[in-house]
């Protein structure tokens, strides 16, 4: 039988492969050299990076970084950079996400030249998420050479948390040590007390000593000046209109993960029920599905939730302010080299904007007055908003008792104040930016994989002018109600990671106190004490302080807290009710009363503390108590027993997790 191939075809065949496989190589070679070189040089991305660059292109002298978590710091920021024009400079408000640091020692190739840091703290002394970076960079960088930057730090904190305004305070050293020189001294902005009062009281000696250091004479220019130009839209593709999205246009159509503070993802309310059983409080437990969103969180964490106004209110400005609220506008940035186009998502209705994008519930702070005044047709009104925003005893009281006293919101200054009618796009302008807000997470991943809960109080209180006023959030959650026709309450969230965990070895016991809705990721925690023992983990001891008013009115999740201790999952339970007797009752008085077993777990078994809830009263009282069992059981003295407790901190064994 003949063979299917002759030699010959085979060496045709060969050869004809052989030809083919080198035409392709051959073809393929030259390909990978431009893709080489496009690669080498990478487009200049000065724009985007290069602070230095920017403000030379725009001749700007001063530059003003933010730490930003809500809002505030960037707010102060804004208006540092517009104070610098009343003083014949030019300044620009920069986030430092958005710029290679490493140019600060560059700062001195422009004459004149200075950086402001407004910087927040978040939490328990941690920098914000925006500055995260930045402060990993001072860390880092040792053998960095500022001595050619001239700088000063105002600081955004709270008294009542232990590491007040510790961001700041590490900035204003930082800088120092690295050869800046501090042309004026740390502000300390404390917003447990008046954050207002403290930024103006540090700005208006501030600028003097900037004036003085350069030897620039102040313009004394009053007059207010616009950041941004109104543009209406008559004509225009509603497709292209924003209707509440934060970031990118139709996010909420289109979603698309991974979803974060620019991006959130729309979570479906699938419960939402109220936990206490009597009272005049609404406390309420909501849970959220977050299938197919590919988001992950662990016991600690917090949810970032986006809210909306309320809906009379909106209305009732509009009708204030003579406005069409669905006229479709933008405002754009007069400086056309800033990366922030827009001070919320453009274009949009007014509606949108007052709904969606901005604070109108809070009272307005100071430079919104002092910008307003001009509106005010009534002289007596005018002098008084202006008095309210300066740095005189008089205007400080006055704004004190007038605004903050009487928690007076934008609407309520208006309808108090029938002479003012300012613009309502300049007004737009100035409200702050309406914020996330954060809950901790009552719930654990490995129980409830696609699912979050959330634990709050609603808020709703009576002002001093006999007005209502209702908490933003709390009250749009609570009408968030779980419907079984076509509409489902939808939220938009992301996650907020946090340092408040549970120990690595599941053997450690841990002492955990959170009275009121500070019990919320106590209830995570517990869930994920349970998994690990039906998974056979040996667990170490649960040791919970709850405490509430009323046992029959507001002891929350106590079916689940009682079924825990029957189970064991809860080695000890323990409840103050504060209210059902004569003497008040709160968890420190507990943590006395077992000041034994505490010890014993704290001092001999490694045991990792938890304090959640109020920061102001609760989480002082707290660990007041743990010094007081130091110093009794112990032998040490009040200094001692403060050091011991601080040592557990640092070691990562006392965590806190509060809020004013």
């Amino acid at each position: 039988m003949d063979p299917l191939f002759s030699n010959l075809d085979l060496f045709l065949f060969s050869l004809i492969v052989g030809l083919v496989v080198y035409w392709f190589m051959s073809r393929k070679k030259p390909e990978p050299i431009p893709e080489f070189k496009k690669l080498d040089t990478p487009a200049p991305t000065t724009r985007e990076t290069s602070f230095i660059e920017k403000m030379k292109k725009t001749s700007k002298n001063i530059i003003v970084f933010y730490g930003s978590q809500t809002g505030t710091g960037e707010e102060f920021a804004n208006r540092m950079s517009k104070d610098a024009q009343r003083y014949g400079m030019k300044g620009m408000a920069a986030d430092p996400e958005e710029y290679e640091m490493g140019e600060l020692s560059r700062l001195s190739e422009i004459k004149n030249s200075l950086a402001i840091f407004c910087m927040a703290t978040y939490g328990e002394g941690d920098p914000t998420d925006n500055a995260q970076d930045f402060y990993d960079w001072l860390q880092e960088n040792d053998d960095e050479d500022l001595s050619g930057l001239n700088y000063t730090v105002f600081a955004l904190g709270n008294k009542t948390y232990e590491h007040y305004n510790a961001m700041g305070k590490y900035v204003d050293k930082r800088l120092e040590e690295l050869g800046a020189k501090r042309i004026f001294d740390l502000g300390l902005g404390d917003d447990d007390g008046n954050l207002e009062e403290d930024f103006i009281s540090w700005r208006e000696q501030f600028w003097p000593a900037v004036c003085e250091h350069f030897g620039v004479e102040a313009l004394g220019d009053d007059s207010s000046i616009r950041q941004y130009e109104l543009k209406e839209h008559t004509d225009i593709n509603m497709n292209k209109v924003y209707t509440g999205e934060i970031g990118r246009l139709k996010s909420f159509e289109v979603q698309k993960p991974p979803f974060d503070s620019k991006n959130p993802f729309l979570a479906t309310v699938t419960v939402n029920r109220r936990l206490n059983k009597a009272g005049d409080r609404h406390l309420m437990h909501l849970e959220v599905d977050i299938s197919g969103s590919k988001i992950r969180y662990e016991s600690g964490d917090h949810i970032a939730i986006f809210p909306t106004n309320d809906s009379a209110l909106v209305n009732k400005l509009g009708q204030i302010l003579g406005v069409d609220l669905d006229a479709v506008i933008s405002l754009n940035n007069l400086d056309e080299e800033s990366n922030k186009k827009h001070p919320f998502p453009c274009p949009t209705s007014y509606r949108t904007a007052l709904t969606h994008y901005l604070d109108i519930t809070n009272s307005p702070r100071t430079n919104v007055l002092y910008e307003l005044a001009q509106y005010a047709s009534d002289p007596k009104d005018q002098e008084n908003m202006r008095k309210m925003a300066s740095s005189s005893p008089e205007g400080k009281a006055l704004y004190q008792s007038w605004v903050l006293g009487a928690s007076r919101n934008i609407l309520a200054v208006l309808e108090d104040m029938p002479s003012l009618k300012p613009p309502v796009d300049h007004l737009c302008e100035l409200l702050p930016r309406l914020q996330a807000r954060y809950y901790s997470i009552a719930s654990s991943s490995k129980v409830h994989p696609n699912s979050i809960h959330i634990c709050a109080v609603v808020v709703e209180y009576k002002t001093g002018t006999g007005r209502t006023n209702k908490g933003v959030a709390t009250n749009w959650l609570k009408n968030k109600l779980v419907t079984d026709n076509s509409h489902k309450s939808t939220v938009p969230m992301y996650i907020r990671k946090s340092q408040f965990r549970l120990p690595f070895k599941a053997t450690n016991p841990v002492i955990m106190i959170g009275p009121g809705t500070g019990i919320a990721p106590f209830m995570g925690f517990i869930q994920e004490r349970a998994w690990l023992k039906e998974q056979g983990k040996e667990v170490g001891e649960t040791v919970m302080f709850f405490g509430c008013r009323y046992k029959n009115e507001d002891y929350l999740y106590q079916e689940e807290l009682e079924e825990a201790e029957k189970t064991q999952v809860l080695t000890q339970l323990n409840v103050a009710f504060s209210r059902d007797q004569e003497q008040k009752v709160y968890v420190q008085h507990l943590l006395k009363k077992n000041k034994e077993h505490i010890w014993k777990l704290i001092h001999s078994d490694n045991a990792h503390i938890y304090v959640c809830g109020d920061a102001k009263n609760m989480a002082h009282d707290v660990q007041t108590a743990l010094y007081e069992i130091g110093e009794e059981l112990g032998g040490m003295t009040r200094t001692q027993a403060i050091d011991y407790v601080k040592k557990t901190d640092d070691k990562g064994r006392y965590s806190q997790d509060v809020w004013s």
